[in-house]
């Protein structure tokens, strides 16, 4: 129980991650449902391994710079950005 609680709570968002996914404060769940939207809306998935994400220059600064990331690291480096 306690764990979905902290999955819920909002979180304040970095400016970075404001510009992807809209003004917060947002639950991390949300966040990650909005990035999603965000990567399908821009066909951001790498056709060859849709695992991959796609950085344009709205999420690179997400993904620490980094052009292309796997959804596992997404989650890791979106973490940063939430306090």
């Amino acid at each position: 129980m306690a764990i979905n609680a902290a999955l819920s709570k909002p979180l304040t968002l970095s400016p970075e991650l404001e510009a992807v996914v809209g003004a917060g404060p947002m639950p991390r769940t949300e966040v990650v449902k909005q990035l999603w939207v965000y990567i399908k809306k821009h066909d951001l998935q790498n056709p060859k391994n849709k695992r991959n994400i796609l950085a344009d220059d709205k999420l690179k600064p997400v993904f620490g710079g980094k052009s292309e990331v796997t959804m596992f690291e997404m989650t890791k480096l979106v973490s940063a950005h939430l306090s």
